[in-house]
């Protein structure tokens, strides 16, 4: 496979590739360890390629994040903002996500992982972090918020709310996330919240 032909893409497209072995997966991981623009998942021999990542996602993902941010401080909830740093299980799985939370403490698992989906694979994406046991993957795909909580058998089960912050309503972050312009909308998300106060 050509790695070089993923830089002509002009919109975001994802290469899905079946038995792939994990040497394999870390093989053409390294031939792309400097290419930004494309993102890996690997699970039980399933490889996932996607390039360029598109503005839509990242506009997603900023805001999302900013909103966050915004809460958690309104809030005075401690958090360690841990970027998208890969989470692997060597010889399983590997999974990067979009961003990672860890709340009142800086941990080595982050307790909140979110994705941000606008081109779907075929790799459940709980499933690259549960050998992790990674505590909530939230996911943001189509104007809709799903969050899954780790319980107390290993599986993901779907939650209305964070159990971090069960006063949080998902819903109210979508309004805010759906703003055209990213500034106003963390502003007058801010100003809600100052509303709240009791």
């Amino acid at each position: 496979m050509d790695i070089s032909l993923l830089d002509c893409a002009v919109e975001e497209k994802l290469v899905t590739l079946t038995d792939v072995t994990w040497e394999q997966f870390k093989g053409i991981e390294a031939q792309l360890i400097d290419n930004r623009s494309v993102r890996l998942s690997y699970l039980s021999g399933i490889l996932e390629i996607m390039s360029p990542i598109g503005e839509e996602h990242e506009s997603v993902k900023s805001s999302f994040s900013l909103l966050l941010d915004a809460y958690l401080k309104a809030k005075g909830i401690r958090f360690y903002k841990r970027g998208g740093y890969t989470l692997q299980a060597p010889g399983y799985a590997s999974g990067t996500p979009d961003e990672s939370y860890s709340i009142g403490t800086k941990k080595a698992v982050p307790d909140i992982v979110i994705e941000i989906i606008v081109t779907s694979g075929t790799i459940n994406r709980r499933e690259l972090y549960k050998p992790k046991q990674v505590p909530e993957v939230w996911f943001w795909k189509s104007d809709t918020m799903r969050i899954f909580h780790l319980n107390q058998q290993g599986e993901y089960e779907e939650v209305s709310r964070s159990s971090f912050f069960p006063n949080l309503d998902p819903n109210i972050l979508l309004q805010y996330i759906a703003m055209p312009d990213q500034y106003d909308a963390v502003q007058e998300f801010e100003q809600f919240l100052r509303e709240q106060r009791p």
